[in-house]
C-alpha cells in the first residue's frame, strides 16, 4: 500500500492493486520527487505550518538530518518525535520523508573506529525498527556528503588515501547493514559531487548527488556524469538531493529547470529561510512570506525568460503614471513657506507618494530587490508619525525619484 499511496498522491490517480505481501520498494524511477531539505521543529503548530508551506509549493518530500548524539541522549523521546514528524508529514500533507542517518559535515572521526561500531549499529537498528513500516518513509540516506569534513580536507597528501578508504568503508558497511535490517525500503548516499557515486553505486538502490555549480553547462555536466555512472550500474534511478544556493551562483530557478529537463527527482536546500544558512538558502520565511517569487514560479513550471530576443521590456510610463508619480512626489517634498513660517508637509502623504514610485519600480523590475523600497516604506508607515525619521524618509524619497526618473528617461 505504500507505493499505491505515494503514486496516488503524486499523480493524482486512483490505482488498484491486488493484495500482495511482496516488497514494492525500491522504485525504478524517482523523477516524481519534488522535495526540500528541512530542519524540523518540535513545536507541532509550527511544524504543521511549515509542512503546509511545502504542500502549497507542490513539494511532496522532505530530506531531514538525524543525529546519533541526540538519539543517545534520550532514545525514547527521539524516536517518538521522529515518528511524529514522518506521520504528520504523510498523513496530513501527503509528504514523504528521507531521513539521513549520518552526516559527513562536521563528522567526528571517532565514528570510523571499530569502537563505534556497536553503538552505531544499535542506533541505526533502533531507527530502522521504528520507521521501516511507516508509509511516509521514502528511502534511507545513509550519509550526507561523506567527503565534506575536516578529516578529509585537512589530511596531508600522504594521509588522504587511507582516510578516504576508511571513510568509504564506513559508508559501505552501513549501506549493507541497513539492507540486512530493512530489505524493502530503498537506500542512497547523498554525495557531494556525482563523481563520488562511484564509491557507492553498487551498494545503494538510488544514486543521489548534490549540485551547486555555477553555470548551466557545468550543472548539465553533473547530470551527464551521474547518468554515465548510472548506466554502468544497471541504470539505477537518479536524484539531485541538494541544489539551489544564492551564494554559489546556483539560482533555484536554473537548478530546477535543468533538473526537470534531465528527468531527475530533486530536493532543494532549504525550506525555511532562517538560521545559519538563511542568508544564502531558503524558499520561504517562517511566516510563509516568499523570499523570491522566481523560485515559486519555477516550482510551478514557469521559468524566468532569459532570451533577449523574446523578452518584452517594461515601460512603467506608458500611460504617464511615472511622470505623474514624480510630480506628486516633488509636491510632497516641498515645504510650504511664508515670510515668517515654514511648514513641512505630512509624512503620511510623502510615504504614500513614495509607495507609488516604489511599486512602479518593483513591478517593472527596475530596482534591486535586496533592499526593497516598498519594505522600507511599509516599515516607516507602521511607525507612529511622531517617531518617524523625517530626514531619512526625505532622503530616500529623493533617491527613489532619481531612480524612477532615470529608468523612465523622464526629463
Amino acid at each position: 500500500m505504500k507505493l499505491i499511496n505515494r503514486l496516488c498522491s503524486t499523480l493524482g490517480a486512483l490505482i488498484l492493486f491486488t493484495n500482495s505481501t511482496s516488497a514494492l520498494e525500491p522504485l525504478k524511477d524517482y523523477s516524481h520527487i519534488r522535495g526540500v531539505c528541512h530542519g524540523p521543529t518540535r513545536d507541532q503548530a509550527q511544524l504543521e505550518k511549515e509542512l503546509g508551506y511545502a504542500k502549497r509549493l507542490n513539494l511532496n518530500s522532505t530530506r531531514i538530518w538525524l543525529s546519533y548524539q541526540a538519539y543517545q541522549r534520550n532514545p525514547e523521546e527521539y524516536l517518538k518525535n521522529l515518528k511524529n514528524y514522518i506521520r504528520t508529514s504523510y498523513d496530513k500533507f501527503g509528504i514523504t520523508t528521507m531521513p539521513i542517518l549520518f552526516n559527513g559535515n562536521m563528522m567526528d572521526p571517532a565514528i570510523l573506529e571499530p569502537e563505534f561500531k556497536k553503538q552505531g549499529e544499535a542506533y541505526v537498528n533502533a531507527v530502522i525498527n521504528e520507521l521501516k513500516d511507516e508509509p511516509g518513509l521514502l528511502m534511507w540516506d545513509i550519509m550526507n556528503e561523506p567527503m565534506c569534513n575536516d578529516y578529509i580536507s585537512q589530511a596531508t597528501p600522504e594521509e588522504r588515501p587511507a582516510r578516504e578508504k576508511k571513510l568509504w568503508d564506513f559508508v559501505r558497511h552501513y549501506c549493507k547493514y541497513v539492507k540486512t535490517k530493512d530489505s524493502k525500503n530503498a537506500t542512497t548516499v547523498g554525495v557531494m559531487y556525482p563523481i563520488y557515486l562511484e564509491h557507492v553505486a553498487d551498494v545503494v538502490d538510488v544514486l543521489s548527488f548534490h549540485d551547486y555549480l555555477e553555470t548551466r553547462d557545468r550543472v548539465q555536466r553533473s547530470y551527464d556524469i551521474a547518468k554515465e555512472i548510472s548506466a554502468k550500474n544497471g541504470n539505477k534511478p537518479l536524484i539531485n538531493s541538494e541544489m539551489g544556493c544564492i551564494a554559489r551562483s546556483n539560482p533555484y530557478d536554473m537548478a530546477i529547470e535543468i533538473c526537470e529537463r534531465n528527468g531527475a527527482g530533486f530536493y532543494l536546500f532549504n525550506l525555511i529561510a532562517g538560521g545559519y544558512w538563511g542568508d544564502i538558502h531558503g524558499l520561504v520565511y517562517s511566516d510563509g512570506t516568499v523570499r523570491d517569487p522566481s523560485i515559486v514560479s519555477a516550482l510551478m513550471g514557469f521559468y524566468t525568460n532569459r532570451d533577449e530576443s523574446k523578452r518584452v521590456h517594461y515601460n512603467p510610463n506608458k500611460e504617464g503614471y511615472a511622470t505623474a508619480a514624480l510630480d506628486n512626489l516633488r509636491e510632497a517634498l516641498k515645504d510650504k513657506v511664508s515670510v515668517f513660517h515654514a511648514e513641512r508637509g505630512s509624512s503620511d502623504n510623502l510615504l504614500e507618494m513614495m509607495e507609488v514610485c516604489a511599486n512602479l519600480l518593483e513591478g517593472a523590475q527596475m530596482v534591486s530587490m535586496d533592499e526593497m523600497p516598498s519594505a522600507k516604506i511599509m516599515a516607516w508607515k507602521a511607525q507612529p508619525s511622531s517617531e518617524r525619521d523625517i530626514r531619512a524618509i526625505r532622503e530616500y524619497a529623493y533617491k527613489l525619484a532619481k531612480i524612477l526618473e532615470e529608468k523612465c528617461q523622464i526629463l
